[in-house]
């Protein structure tokens, strides 16, 4: 049993799913509309409201998922966590409030969510699809055949930066909903011609806004019953001809959740009319589906990072073999540390990964592999992760000032020397000939000792060692290599 946790811009939820016979079924869900981008000022600091706010929430899931025997539990963020000026303020304050940690992810990897929970629930194997997910902070678009993504793209246009510009008052005018439209087209026109060129046989929305809307036409009978741009037109035109959010009062949504709609209207038809969509069809699955089946794919040791890095290799011509043979260095020099978690895949990526930066310069390659690293779109990966082999590869090599402060984490600093000594094995040639070496690490002791047979046949592997030594003494640790 598995458990997703969303913390989004206009809501936080939770689901609770179990998966049986190849479907997820979610046994328990929870939301809040606590409107954390409402918090949001000027300048992108959250106010101490919201913040208190979204920490009772997580304080309230705690509690529903702590009645679960749960496999594992997965807590995702997005758009307003991630422009959020002050989020590293809060964001501990969350973790202790729900007790995981909290992944704020790009844009990209959760439009990728979005879409494996959405072909998770759509039995077509084939079908060449669009998907629009209009949140509270951001509109992710998917194009995708079957379950394969061909294009992903998550623009910086939401719900609430809408109805806050243009109907922050509640009024509801022809000239200002028409503005709103044509501030969403200008979001999306740079990108209408490659999803135009991907082609579709359906299009789905996807997210609680959507089928808000939906909701409202068809319980309503507007336009044709559908989501088609008519139906959207159709009721664009009785909220004009009431010309106010309070004044709505329809079957199919909740009071306080008109202003929200009214704003993800305005993108809909934006969105619509830029990528030529005449027909959408609203479907329940969406982000916490799709991390609920990021889940189970981990569970059954398919994860997509592994996908992922395998691509940025192929991406950079990293050399594979070298690749391989530098990560499996890594893992065994991290073993012999006796690490407190003895996994670190992050190591075994970031191993792979080392050259990358070669494709831009030898000179300084790991500072753009790094750079690369840390920055790329990895499918999987959160900042979070991201930033931590970003690290490893920049203390690949060289002087380790530049990560001082990483290395107070002692499994980290057992990592960053597994990877360093797999590095120097490499570039000795030394990486055939290992039985017998020995890596012992304390919090400001190294030991390494090497066979005499393995120095004389690679002899530029101690003048590497002696770099080492003094890489190492310039941070607080010695550093001793000996022969034995």
């Amino acid at each position: 049993m598995f458990a997703a946790v969303d913390l989004g811009s206009n809501s936080f939820r939770l689901h609770i799913g179990e998966p049986a016979g190849g479907r997820m079924h979610i046994v328990r869900t929870a939301r809040d509309p606590i409107r954390l981008a409402a918090g949001l000022d000027k300048d992108n600091l959250l106010s101490d409201s919201a913040m208190r706010t979204a920490v009772r929430t997580l304080q309230d899931f705690r509690a529903i998922l702590d009645e679960y025997t749960l496999d594992a539990v997965r807590v995702v963020a997005t758009n307003t966590l991630r422009v959020a000026r002050n989020a590293d303020q809060l964001l501990p304050q969350l973790e202790a409030a729900i007790g995981h940690p909290i992944e704020v992810i790009s844009g990209e990897e959760e439009g990728r969510l979005i879409y494996m929970g959405v072909a998770r629930a759509i039995d077509k194997p084939d079908e060449r699809r669009i998907v629009v997910d209009i949140g509270g902070g951001s509109t992710e678009v998917i194009a995708a055949i079957g379950p394969e993504i061909t294009l992903v793209e998550s623009f910086g246009i939401g719900t609430h930066p809408q109805t806050a510009a243009f109907f922050a008052d509640g009024r509801i005018t022809a000239s200002r909903f028409d503005a709103a439209v044509t501030e969403a087209r200008a979001r999306f026109e740079d990108a209408a011609d490659l999803y135009r060129a991907q082609g579709w046989d359906a299009a789905y929305g996807s997210s609680g806004t959507m089928r808000a809307i939906a909701e409202v036409i068809a319980k309503n009978s507007i336009g044709d019953g559908g989501m088609s741009q008519a139906s959207l037109h159709a009721l664009r035109d009785i909220l004009l001809e009431l010309g106010h959010v309070d004044a709505f009062s329809m079957p199919g949504i909740k009071k306080e959740r008109v202003p929200v709609m009214v704003g993800g209207l305005t993108v809909l038809i934006g969105v619509m009319q830029e990528l030529g969509i005449a027909r959408l069809t609203a479907i329940n699955a969406g982000l916490r589906l799709g991390v609920l089946s990021d889940l189970e794919l981990r569970a059954n040791s398919r994860d997509r990072r592994d996908a992922a890095i395998r691509a940025c290799m192929r991406r950079f011509g990293v050399d594979g073999q070298r690749a391989m043979r530098t990560a499996g260095i890594a893992s065994k020099v991290y073993e012999q540390l006796e690490p407190l978690d003895s996994r670190h895949p992050y190591l075994c990526w970031s191993a792979m990964l080392h050259e990358v930066g070669l494709a831009i310069s030898m000179t300084g390659a790991h500072k753009h592999g790094a750079y690369i690293v840390e920055h790329a779109d990895l499918a999987g990966f959160t900042t979070r992760e991201q930033r931590l082999m970003g690290t490893l590869l920049l203390g690949q090599k060289g002087n380790l000032r530049k990560i001082r402060d990483a290395l107070f984490d002692l499994d980290l600093a057992k990592a960053v020397l597994a990877l360093r000594m797999a590095v120097v094995c490499m570039h000795a040639r030394a990486d055939d000939d290992l039985a017998g070496m020995k890596a012992r690490m304390k919090a400001t002791r190294i030991e390494l000792d090497l066979p005499a047979q393995l120095l004389g046949k690679h002899p530029t592997l101690w003048p590497w060692l002696m770099k080492e030594e003094e890489a190492w003494s310039e941070i607080g640790i010695a550093f001793q290599a000996r022969e034995i």
